[in-house]
């Protein structure tokens, strides 16, 4: 009978680790969604425009680092956003297989109607190892990827997704520049159209 009692926990405890694993892919999708979805204040920024700004920062401030963020970026920070890890082959913008889960979740996120209907910044960033022109053109690469994918693979409308790369000129944790907090894909909802 206590084998019987065991084996009945021990399959419950089973069946519980599979739905928290399968919860755990929902959550992700919904922390998405909790995390772009709401009103906010409407901001007049280009992502061509952002990018300028981008270039024009490495071009006024040269060398390893900026000293400036990017004054146009600061009027981003209030709205609604979310940062996702996206990884790349090395020094490409070819999406590794395993981030095509988290760029589904992104999808499935858009797809819903809590989003639909909005505009969004695709934001590339990357860490500070190498010259800032470069990465801020791999950047721009990579977030063009995320779109691209986001697209053709999952059927996102385009007209909602614009891409930006702002490569090493905002760092997530500019105290450690190389941290690989630093590589990452934004999402940025610009609000409806």
């Amino acid at each position: 009978m206590k084998n019987l009692f065991f084996a009945g926990v021990a399959a419950c405890a089973l069946c519980f680790s599979a739905t928290l694993a399968s919860a755990q892919t929902e959550l992700s999708r919904n922390q998405i969604i909790n995390s772009l979805q709401g009103a906010q204040e409407k901001v007049e920024v280009s992502a061509d425009a952002l990018q300028r700004a981008a270039l024009e920062n490495i071009q006024k401030y040269p060398g390893a680092d900026s000293p400036q963020t990017i004054p146009m970026y600061q009027q981003l920070a209030s709205l609604r956003q979310f940062n996702i890890e996206i990884t790349f082959d090395f020094d490409s913008a070819r999406i590794r297989p395993e981030s095509y889960e988290a760029v589904g979740l992104i999808a499935d996120a858009l797809h819903t109607p809590y989003l639909q209907g909005q505009t969004f910044f695709i934001v590339g960033h990357t860490d500070a190892k190498g010259d800032r022109t470069y990465n801020l053109e791999l950047s721009q690469r990579r977030a063009q990827a995320i779109r691209e994918a986001l697209v053709t693979t999952f059927q996102v409308p385009g007209s909602t997704l614009f891409s930006v790369g702002l490569g090493e000129e905002q760092l997530r944790d500019p105290a450690d520049p190389f941290a690989a907090v630093n590589r990452r894909v934004q999402l940025i909802n610009m609000g409806y159209n």
